[in-house]
């Protein structure tokens, strides 16, 4: 992959991670603050992030509902 594939996909990732986060700041109640950081620390930023899990392909909202099922699962 050359270095200006590798500019726009950061690109598209940061867009997209602006809207999960906002979305998941609306479904949780909480400030956007608060959803960047909760987000960022999860296993499901991690595997977005990582091109060979896929997650990526994914819409918004199901990554956010992975997201909640990774947080539920932490709890217990």
């Amino acid at each position: 992959m050359n270095q200006d594939n590798i500019n726009v996909r950061d690109i598209i990732l940061w867009n997209r991670i602006g809207r999960i986060v906002t979305k998941l700041s609306e479904k949780l109640q909480i400030t956007p603050e608060e959803a960047f950081d909760i987000f960022y620390q999860s296993e499901t930023c991690a595997q977005l992030h990582e091109e060979e899990s896929g997650l990526y392909l994914y819409g918004e909202l199901y990554i956010i509902d992975e997201l909640i099922r990774e947080l539920q699962d932490k709890q217990g």
